[in-house]
């Protein structure tokens, strides 16, 4: 199961419970004792400060039984209050018995937020945090973060560097809703110039040539983006001009 990497006895020694974490790659363990009940969890820094104050790596792995922790039961809402402490990065989730059924991290939770995906404590996906790597996208003219991914509507904040522009492009699958919130420019829509500033709403229908321009030398423009339709891939994006090439 895949959450058995996440995994380790109270007995283990320290050598072993660095090589599950080296292969887990999250930097923690869920510790268990011999009932299979979650004991505590033990993380790189924990293992760390032991081997300074002395111990081997043949000793006991030390873990901190003294954690937050969250039953399958509880409202998903809950991990709001328990996230909203520095220290706690991520939380495993138990059953009636003690047992570890999932663990979720304070990434993954956020992720979950801007996925607009089913909160119920037992149905959470495992921990996988590189679904976390692609949430800003760079691109030539600056760049966007997403801040929901629905099955009809996403919606992104897109900066603009100085004297950047987007290609000018249509989309057959999706409507988007523009609002300026810091800079000044120029949006083009279709044969029309419309200059905007902070504040300014423009709509952009299906199959309408648009693009963006920041007109300024020194400000970024920033504006925020909802696209509402059925599909918002990267290839229905249909470019007819490009300042940089990518057509």
């Amino acid at each position: 199961m895949v959450i058995n990497k996440y995994i380790i006895s109270h007995s283990t020694i320290i050598l072993e419970a660095l090589k599950k974490i080296d292969f887990n790659k999250q930097g923690f363990l869920v510790v268990i004792n011999a009932e299979n009940k979650v004991v505590g969890i033990t993380t790189e820094g924990d293992i760390r400060r032991e081997l300074i104050n002395g111990a081997s790596l043949e000793s006991l792995v030390p873990y901190n039984n003294n954690f937050i922790k969250i039953y399958e039961k509880e409202p998903f809402t809950n991990l709001f209050e328990y996230f909203k402490l520095e220290k706690f990065a991520y939380i495993p989730i138990l059953n009636h018995e003690e047992k570890l059924v999932n663990v979720i991290s304070k990434k993954q939770f956020h992720l979950m937020l801007l996925k607009d995906m089913n909160y119920d404590m037992k149905k959470l996906p495992y921990l996988n945090e590189n679904e976390l790597d692609d949430e800003i996208y760079d691109r030539p003219w600056g760049f966007y973060k997403s801040t929901l991914l629905a099955e009809h509507v996403q919606s992104k904040i897109i900066t603009v560097f100085p004297e950047g522009e987007l290609s000018l492009q249509k989309h057959k699958r999706r409507e988007e809703h523009w609002i300026v919130i810091k800079g000044e420019g120029t949006i083009i829509l279709e044969d029309s110039r419309i200059k905007v500033e902070q504040g300014r709403y423009v709509y952009i229908p299906k199959g309408t040539k648009h693009k963006v321009i920041n007109s300024s030398k020194v400000e970024n423009l920033i504006f925020a983006e909802v696209q509402l339709g059925d599909y918002f891939g990267e290839d229905d994006i249909i470019r007819y001009e490009d300042k940089y090439g990518r057509i």
